[in-house]
């Protein structure tokens, strides 16, 4: 097949479909970030002098997906937070922006914008070289469990090694290891896990986000007294620290203290025989009434994943138990990443994801029966359904492609401590877009809306394959979490983080469950945005704030048009604050109002940030 045009070319003249490639291959060529210095020849334009004899350089920007890239923009790596308050100070006087930057592992265009040109005055700090320090905190006994002080560019892979050093853990925390703690907590970053029934909870343990574990956190912050920046330090009872632990990018935090709890070990099924019709299946429906539905695994065990790959009948659910001892059959586990089909994906599904955003976009029902078979053999050893398959999907997995799936050992039943089991997502990993969704209800309605959203999104994806349309091929992701509940932080007088997708709903007491719904995808695929957003006005629909309300997942895809995603106007200005206000409660208008006021002249913000946060 004929490579695309000059237009569909990726970063440095490569193809996206070579782009593709490498990602399954290995992941190194897809993030091609070169580095120049102030003194170099390739630098474009004149570097800004920066206090403290900080070296600035520049560095194209390109996140998780390959969708936001950048010119080459100014970056610089302080050895200190105090270098950092510095940086607001130069920022401010010289009319430049400042915009925190970790892994780069989120789609939504919180740090810069796609395109953004060499020229604009917008200086990136880089938080992964020093402000990394993490250690045990002490003066926080009474909130019960331990607690753990981390500076914000230390990765979550890092922060949980470190708490298992100590004999800690966290209840559930994002899939992937590749996140700073500062991007987790910005977004709301969470897992999937709410208590099991008849489970309770251990001192130190929430489920909700990550940034509802906060106990105290530190800021860059205006300080109108002293006329310039500062470093501040807020604990979790102040009512302005409500509004930094979800803070979108429009602030920058240094450091924070996190409740931790006494680790567990997990054990972790997968099953790949339950079909989508019972699991999912209607509350009351015959389908239903076998014990094998999403909230019946959901109450046996409190920690449930569905990963339902497009066109295809029977998803990879996962379920995390806590187990003290190894079960006899389990295969223990020591360390994270356990599941090198996913990890590494074989040549052969990145060449056939090549061909999909390249112009077979046809191919999309064989890609998502690919990537179910290869799940299904390297957790089981399973061949069966690919002796059955059709002469394509055979010759796709044959061969070396096989005896590599079958020499990886079989994961369906893992044991081990709660990190090595928690974190699973390698930077290997196919890189998909995706839109994101919290759902909030009574967990006695789970069911309910997990039914409601599978069957209308079955309908949308047959609509678009009876017309010849397939924008959808990657996966549906099922997960289900707490909301953010102060009083697990264990800190008197706390309140939720403002802006979290989490934040209990004052006047919808009942729901205390969200159920997060994602739509994965290759970037690139032909009509992906207005297949998103007609999935996201199904949805607005379907939780409409009568039985079940939605919010939007920060850290995703959202109001999307039919061209591009953050984009309605309709859904930024309205429909996503509105999710966040209730009368007599702080919400969003608290959280914009608190974070101008430590930042009046907005150099911890951008342009889309200063058209949604208004």
């Amino acid at each position: 097949m004929a490579e695309q045009g000059a237009a569909e070319r990726g970063p440095d003249g490569l193809s996206r479909r070579r782009l593709l490639a490498a990602s399954a291959a290995g992941g190194a060529v897809w993030l091609l970030r070169g580095t120049v210095g102030p003194e170099s020849a390739r630098a474009i334009g004149t570097a800004p002098v920066l206090p403290g004899g900080l070296v600035p350089y520049q560095q194209v920007y390109e996140n998780w997906a390959g969708e936001i890239r950048t010119s080459p923009l100014w970056v610089c790596a302080p050895d200190s937070p105090q270098q950092v308050a510095d940086l607001a100070d130069w920022a401010a006087a010289n009319g430049w922006r400042l915009r925190a930057q970790g892994q780069r592992h989120g789609w939504a265009p919180f740090t810069v914008a796609a395109g953004t040109p060499a020229d604009t005055r917008v200086l990136l700090v880089d938080t992964t070289r020093s402000l990394t320090a993490l250690s045990l905190a002490s003066g926080f006994g009474g909130a019960g469990g331990r607690a753990v002080r981390a500076q914000t560019g230390a990765s979550l892979e890092d922060l949980l090694a470190f708490l298992a050093d100590q004999g800690l853990g966290v209840a559930a925390c994002p899939a992937p290891g590749d996140l700073t703690v500062g991007g987790a907590l910005a977004v709301g970053g969470h897992g999937t896990a709410v208590p099991a029934a008849g489970e309770t909870p251990r001192p130190g343990q929430g489920f909700g986000s990550l940034s509802n574990q906060v106990l105290s956190l530190t800021a860059v912050v205006h300080d109108a007294s002293a006329g310039r920046y500062v470093l501040r330090t807020f604990d979790r009872s102040e009512a302005d620290a409500a509004a930094f632990l979800v803070h979108l990018g429009r602030a920058f935090l240094t450091e924070v203290v996190l409740r931790a709890a006494p680790d567990t070990r997990l054990r972790c099924l997968s099953r790949v025989d339950v079909p989508a019709t019972e699991l999912f299946a209607a509350p009351g429906s015959p389908a239903a009434g076998g014990g094998r539905t999403f909230a019946d695994f959901l109450a046996s065990t409190g920690r449930v994943e569905a990963i339902w790959f497009a066109f295809t009948d029977h998803p990879w659910l996962k379920t995390w138990q806590p187990a003290p001892d190894k079960p006899l059959f389990a295969h223990e586990v020591s360390a994270p990443y356990n599941y090198p089909f996913s990890d590494n994906l074989p040549q052969p599904v990145a060449e056939l994801a090549g061909q999909l955003v390249s112009g077979s976009e046809q191919l999309a029902p064989v890609f998502g029966q690919l990537q179910f078979l290869i799940t299904k053999i390297g957790l089981t050893g399973d061949v069966t359904d690919l002796l059955l398959a059709p002469g394509l999907l055979r010759s796709l997995l044959s061969g070396d492609t096989l005896t590599h799936l079958l020499a990886g050992g079989l994961r369906s039943d893992l044991w081990g401590a709660s990190r090595h089991l928690l974190q699973y997502v390698r930077p290997t990993t196919l890189r998909v877009t995706a839109n994101g969704y919290a759902i909030h209800c009574r967990r006695s309605d789970v069911q309910w809306v997990v039914s409601r959203f599978a069957s209308s999104y079955q309908q949308v994806l047959a609509t678009h394959q009876a017309r010849g349309e397939y924008p959808m091929n990657g996966a549906a992701e099922i997960r289900v979490t707490g909301l953010d509940d102060p009083v697990a932080c264990g800190v008197p007088g706390a309140q939720p983080p403002l802006l979290s997708a989490l934040r209990p709903h004052a006047d919808h007491p009942e729901w205390d469950t969200a159920v997060w719904l994602d739509l994965l995808t290759l970037p690139g695929t032909p009509g992906l945005h207005a297949f998103y957003r007609e999935i996201e006005q199904e949805l607005l629909g379907l939780f409409d704030g009568t039985r079940a309300g939605l919010r939007v997942e920060w850290s995703k895809g959202w109001a999307y048009t039919t061209d591009a995603a953050w984009a309605d106007p309709a859904v930024l200005g309205r429909t996503v604050p509105a999710t966040l206000r209730a009368p007599g409660a702080p919400g969003w208008d608290e959280a914009v109002a608190t974070l101008d006021g430590y930042d009046p002249a907005r150099v911890f913000g951008n342009p889309f940030l200063d058209a949604l946060l208004r």
